[in-house]
Protein backbone atom coordinates (compact mmCIF):
# COMPACT_ATOMS: atom_id res chain seq x y z
CA UNK A 1 0.00 0.00 0.00
CA UNK A 2 3.09 2.12 -0.05
CA UNK A 3 2.58 3.57 -3.28
CA UNK A 4 -1.66 4.77 -2.91
CA UNK A 5 -1.85 8.56 -3.39
CA UNK A 6 -5.15 9.47 -1.57
CA UNK A 7 -6.11 12.90 -1.55
CA UNK A 8 -8.59 14.22 1.07
CA UNK A 9 -10.74 17.21 -0.10
CA UNK A 10 -11.60 18.97 3.75
CA UNK A 11 -8.61 17.78 4.82
CA UNK A 12 -7.16 20.13 7.03
CA UNK A 13 -9.12 19.37 10.58
CA UNK A 14 -11.30 17.05 12.52
CA UNK A 15 -12.22 13.58 10.06
CA UNK A 16 -10.38 15.04 6.89
CA UNK A 17 -7.18 15.45 9.05
CA UNK A 18 -7.58 12.05 11.00
CA UNK A 19 -8.02 10.10 7.78
CA UNK A 20 -4.92 12.09 6.70
CA UNK A 21 -2.72 10.65 9.83
CA UNK A 22 -3.85 7.61 9.61
CA UNK A 23 -2.97 6.83 5.95
CA UNK A 24 0.65 8.69 6.44
CA UNK A 25 0.76 6.01 9.49
CA UNK A 26 0.57 3.05 7.45
CA UNK A 27 3.19 4.45 4.88
CA UNK A 28 0.62 5.70 2.30
CA UNK A 29 0.81 9.22 0.56
CA UNK A 30 -1.17 11.82 1.04
CA UNK A 31 -2.25 15.30 -0.21
CA UNK A 32 -4.97 17.61 1.98
CA UNK A 33 -6.93 20.47 0.47
CA UNK A 34 -8.60 23.12 2.28
CA UNK A 35 -9.81 26.60 1.19
CA UNK A 36 -8.13 28.63 4.69
CA UNK A 37 -4.68 28.47 4.26
CA UNK A 38 -3.72 29.22 8.07
CA UNK A 39 -5.34 26.02 8.95
CA UNK A 40 -4.38 24.12 6.27
CA UNK A 41 -0.36 25.17 7.39
CA UNK A 42 -1.29 24.02 11.06
CA UNK A 43 -1.99 20.64 9.36
CA UNK A 44 0.45 20.54 7.28
CA UNK A 45 2.41 21.04 10.51
CA UNK A 46 0.66 17.91 12.16
CA UNK A 47 1.53 15.80 9.45
CA UNK A 48 5.02 16.07 8.89
CA UNK A 49 7.07 16.32 5.38
CA UNK A 50 5.62 12.99 4.37
CA UNK A 51 2.24 15.12 3.94
CA UNK A 52 1.46 17.36 1.15
CA UNK A 53 -1.14 20.10 1.37
CA UNK A 54 -2.81 22.63 -1.52
CA UNK A 55 -5.60 25.08 -1.32
CA UNK A 56 -8.71 23.99 -2.64
CA UNK A 57 -11.95 26.05 -2.38
CA UNK A 58 -14.39 22.99 -3.25
CA UNK A 59 -17.46 25.53 -3.54
CA UNK A 60 -15.46 27.13 -6.26
CA UNK A 61 -16.16 24.95 -9.22
CA UNK A 62 -14.20 26.69 -11.80
CA UNK A 63 -10.85 26.54 -9.70
CA UNK A 64 -11.06 23.10 -8.96
CA UNK A 65 -9.55 21.41 -12.49
CA UNK A 66 -6.96 23.27 -12.35
CA UNK A 67 -6.20 22.47 -8.73
CA UNK A 68 -6.35 18.87 -9.22
CA UNK A 69 -3.98 19.13 -12.25
CA UNK A 70 -1.79 20.59 -10.05
CA UNK A 71 -2.02 17.51 -7.82
CA UNK A 72 -1.60 15.05 -10.76
CA UNK A 73 -2.66 11.65 -11.06
CA UNK A 74 -3.62 9.94 -7.89
CA UNK A 75 -5.48 6.37 -6.22
CA UNK A 76 -8.36 7.59 -3.77
CA UNK A 77 -10.12 10.77 -3.19
CA UNK A 78 -11.79 11.27 0.30
CA UNK A 79 -14.37 14.47 -0.05
CA UNK A 80 -14.69 15.62 3.77
CA UNK A 81 -16.26 18.55 3.45
CA UNK A 82 -19.03 19.52 6.36
CA UNK A 83 -21.61 22.57 6.40
CA UNK A 84 -23.46 24.00 9.29
CA UNK A 85 -26.20 25.38 7.31
CA UNK A 86 -29.91 23.49 7.06
CA UNK A 87 -29.81 23.09 11.21
CA UNK A 88 -32.46 23.65 13.30
CA UNK A 89 -36.61 24.27 13.25
CA UNK A 90 -37.71 23.20 10.13
CA UNK A 91 -40.50 25.70 10.43
CA UNK A 92 -38.18 29.02 10.73
CA UNK A 93 -35.60 28.06 8.05
CA UNK A 94 -35.26 30.23 5.47
CA UNK A 95 -35.14 28.80 1.68
CA UNK A 96 -31.73 31.30 1.33
CA UNK A 97 -30.25 28.88 4.59
CA UNK A 98 -31.40 25.97 2.63
CA UNK A 99 -29.82 26.62 -0.51
CA UNK A 100 -26.72 27.36 1.14
CA UNK A 101 -26.37 23.78 2.54
CA UNK A 102 -26.85 22.56 -0.65
CA UNK A 103 -24.14 24.73 -2.04
CA UNK A 104 -21.58 24.11 0.72
CA UNK A 105 -22.52 20.31 0.84
CA UNK A 106 -23.93 18.89 -1.51
CA UNK A 107 -22.91 20.59 -4.98
CA UNK A 108 -18.79 21.18 -3.31
CA UNK A 109 -19.20 17.11 -3.33
CA UNK A 110 -20.34 16.99 -6.61
CA UNK A 111 -17.68 19.77 -8.31
CA UNK A 112 -15.14 17.88 -6.79
CA UNK A 113 -15.72 14.78 -7.64
CA UNK A 114 -16.44 15.90 -11.19
CA UNK A 115 -13.21 17.51 -11.47
CA UNK A 116 -11.14 14.74 -10.19
CA UNK A 117 -12.16 11.80 -12.78
CA UNK A 118 -9.45 12.62 -14.93
CA UNK A 119 -6.52 12.61 -12.63
CA UNK A 120 -8.27 9.80 -10.17
CA UNK A 121 -7.35 5.74 -10.95
CA UNK A 122 -9.62 4.49 -12.97
CA UNK A 123 -10.01 1.34 -10.37
CA UNK A 124 -9.30 3.76 -7.43
CA UNK A 125 -11.90 4.95 -5.26
CA UNK A 126 -14.69 7.45 -4.43
CA UNK A 127 -15.25 7.85 -0.63
CA UNK A 128 -18.29 10.55 0.09
CA UNK A 129 -18.74 11.90 4.00
CA UNK A 130 -22.68 12.04 4.77
CA UNK A 131 -23.47 12.43 8.40
CA UNK A 132 -26.16 10.72 10.71
CA UNK A 133 -29.03 13.49 9.70
CA UNK A 134 -29.75 11.68 6.60
CA UNK A 135 -30.54 8.53 7.87
CA UNK A 136 -32.15 9.19 11.44
CA UNK A 137 -34.83 11.59 12.14
CA UNK A 138 -34.27 14.10 14.98
CA UNK A 139 -36.66 17.11 15.35
CA UNK A 140 -33.93 20.06 13.58
CA UNK A 141 -32.39 18.28 11.09
CA UNK A 142 -34.54 18.71 8.10
CA UNK A 143 -32.73 20.86 6.21
CA UNK A 144 -28.98 19.17 7.01
CA UNK A 145 -30.66 16.17 6.31
CA UNK A 146 -31.59 16.75 3.38
CA UNK A 147 -28.65 18.04 2.19
CA UNK A 148 -26.35 14.80 3.64
CA UNK A 149 -29.30 12.31 2.60
CA UNK A 150 -27.97 13.85 -1.45
CA UNK A 151 -24.74 13.17 -1.04
CA UNK A 152 -25.37 9.72 -0.08
CA UNK A 153 -27.56 9.30 -2.76
CA UNK A 154 -24.92 9.61 -5.22
CA UNK A 155 -22.95 6.70 -3.94
CA UNK A 156 -25.26 3.77 -5.06
CA UNK A 157 -25.44 5.45 -8.91
CA UNK A 158 -22.17 6.43 -9.36
CA UNK A 159 -20.69 3.08 -7.91
CA UNK A 160 -22.53 1.67 -11.27
CA UNK A 161 -22.02 4.81 -13.34
CA UNK A 162 -18.33 4.71 -12.62
CA UNK A 163 -17.53 1.46 -12.47
CA UNK A 164 -14.41 -0.30 -12.22
CA UNK A 165 -13.95 3.13 -9.73
CA UNK A 166 -15.03 1.86 -6.34
CA UNK A 167 -17.41 4.91 -4.63
CA UNK A 168 -18.45 4.05 -0.97
CA UNK A 169 -19.88 6.71 1.67
CA UNK A 170 -19.64 6.79 5.22
CA UNK A 171 -22.14 8.56 7.65
CA UNK A 172 -20.66 9.85 10.90
CA UNK A 173 -23.00 10.51 14.16
CA UNK A 174 -22.24 13.00 16.31
CA UNK A 175 -18.35 13.32 16.50
CA UNK A 176 -16.25 15.82 18.46
CA UNK A 177 -14.80 17.60 15.71
CA UNK A 178 -14.31 21.86 15.17
CA UNK A 179 -17.64 21.53 13.50
CA UNK A 180 -19.20 21.85 16.85
CA UNK A 181 -16.89 25.12 17.79
CA UNK A 182 -19.61 27.34 17.09
CA UNK A 183 -20.81 26.54 20.11
CA UNK A 184 -19.32 27.73 23.98
CA UNK A 185 -17.54 25.06 25.71
CA UNK A 186 -19.99 24.12 28.19
CA UNK A 187 -23.29 24.02 26.04
CA UNK A 188 -21.24 21.54 23.51
CA UNK A 189 -20.07 19.33 26.80
CA UNK A 190 -23.93 19.63 27.88
CA UNK A 191 -25.03 18.58 24.60
CA UNK A 192 -22.08 15.52 23.88
CA UNK A 193 -23.47 14.57 26.70
CA UNK A 194 -26.94 14.37 25.80
CA UNK A 195 -25.90 12.46 22.66
CA UNK A 196 -23.86 10.24 24.21
CA UNK A 197 -26.38 9.38 26.85
CA UNK A 198 -28.73 8.51 23.63
CA UNK A 199 -26.25 6.35 22.24
CA UNK A 200 -26.36 2.58 22.55
CA UNK A 201 -22.32 2.70 23.11
CA UNK A 202 -23.09 5.44 25.90
CA UNK A 203 -20.52 8.33 23.96
CA UNK A 204 -19.78 10.51 21.30
CA UNK A 205 -17.26 9.84 18.71
CA UNK A 206 -13.89 11.07 17.61
CA UNK A 207 -12.82 12.15 14.34
CA UNK A 208 -10.21 8.55 14.49
CA UNK A 209 -13.01 6.09 14.59
CA UNK A 210 -14.36 7.74 11.24
CA UNK A 211 -11.26 8.02 10.01
CA UNK A 212 -10.64 3.77 10.73
CA UNK A 213 -14.28 3.82 8.86
CA UNK A 214 -12.87 5.62 5.57
CA UNK A 215 -9.09 3.49 5.30
CA UNK A 216 -11.32 0.57 5.18
CA UNK A 217 -13.19 1.91 2.45
CA UNK A 218 -10.29 2.78 0.78
CA UNK A 219 -8.42 -0.36 0.97
CA UNK A 220 -11.19 -3.19 0.69
CA UNK A 221 -11.16 -3.55 -3.19
CA UNK A 222 -14.85 -5.75 -2.57
CA UNK A 223 -16.94 -3.06 -1.07
CA UNK A 224 -18.54 -0.52 -3.36
CA UNK A 225 -21.98 1.08 -3.54
CA UNK A 226 -22.10 1.05 0.17
CA UNK A 227 -22.87 3.92 2.70
CA UNK A 228 -21.06 2.85 6.04
CA UNK A 229 -22.85 4.18 9.04
CA UNK A 230 -20.16 5.19 11.99
CA UNK A 231 -22.51 6.66 14.51
CA UNK A 232 -22.74 4.38 17.75
CA UNK A 233 -25.79 3.34 17.02
CA UNK A 234 -27.51 6.72 17.31
CA UNK A 235 -29.75 6.61 14.40
CA UNK A 236 -31.85 4.51 16.55
CA UNK A 237 -31.85 6.48 19.15
CA UNK A 238 -32.16 10.23 17.72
Amino acid sequence: MASQHTVIVGGSSGIGLATAQQLLAAGEQVTITGRSQDRLDAAKTSLGSKGRAVRMDAADALTLPPAFAAIGPFDHLVLALGSRKGFGPFAGMSLAEMRESFEEKVYAHFAAAQAALPFLRKDGSITFVSAVSAHAAAPGTAGIGAANAAVAAFVPVLAIELKPLRVNGVSPGVINTPWWDFMPDDQKRAVFAEYGAKSPVGRVGNPDVVAQAIAFLIHNTFVTGHVLLCDGGLRWAA
